[in-house]
């Protein structure tokens, strides 16, 4: 199961967006972030739209390493800032995962600067 924060995250065309989530999520997704619970397939996109919108066109989510999970849990560590630049926020995604596709998705900030 590949849990990968890139490929929704940083997709900037909605559609391919929307094609990324359908595959990679389960039809009621929850995504919980430090601030917020975010319900459904399009409600996470139209997170992702306001993270890029916030950031610039040249801000990009990459992880680091493979994922690791088993027994419906999975972690991925990823960092997020300019292609090319330095990383401007480090976190993991920890995963549950049903039926071999994220159902929750809890989003851990590093805050250690």
């Amino acid at each position: 199961m590949d849990i990968s924060t890139s490929s929704e995250f940083s997709e900037r065309d909605p559609a391919q967006r929307a094609n990324s989530i359908a595959e990679i999520y389960t039809a009621e997704p929850v995504l919980l972030e430090p601030n917020d619970i975010v319900r459904g397939r399009d409600n996470i996109s139209q997170t992702v739209d306001k993270l890029l919108e916030r950031f610039g066109p040249d801000f990009a989510f990459v992880p680091v390493g493979q994922a690791n999970g088993h027994h419906g849990l999975a972690h991925l560590t990823w960092h997020a800032g300019p292609k090319n630049g330095p990383a401007v926020v480090t976190g993991a995604d920890v995963a549950e995962i049903v039926d071999g596709r994220i159902a929750r998705l809890w989003v851990l900030l590093d805050t250690a600067s």
